[in-house]
């Protein structure tokens, strides 16, 4: 689904195997291409996912809550750019080890 006024993908977790969750917002952050952003859409806050994104993408993640429970979290990701004279890489689609699913 994607949010008309932003033109970004809304993915609602729930309809995600719980075995595949974090691996699939991974690939999907993953895939961005700078400056874009998807929302997720959750029953619980995602801070542990927070965190693992964190980990694995050095402050390349902006990471904005639009709704704070109780019931619905929703939560926009963005990847941001480098910053001029630093190396990111080539858009930090990283082989490094995903979380594995719980």
């Amino acid at each position: 689904m994607l949010n008309r006024d932003r033109n970004e993908r809304v993915i609602k977790v729930a309809d995600i195997d719980p075995r595949y969750r974090h691996t699939v917002i991974f690939q999907l952050f993953e895939h961005l291409e700078p400056d874009q952003s998807f929302q997720l859409v959750v029953d619980h806050d995602p801070k542990p996912l927070r965190l693992q994104l964190e980990a694995h993408h050095a402050g390349r993640c902006d990471w904005t809550y639009l709704e704070v429970g109780p019931d619905v979290w929703r939560v926009r990701l963005r990847l941001l750019r480098c910053r001029s004279g630093r190396s990111c890489g080539s858009n930090q689609r990283s082989t490094a080890t995903r979380p594995q699913p719980a």
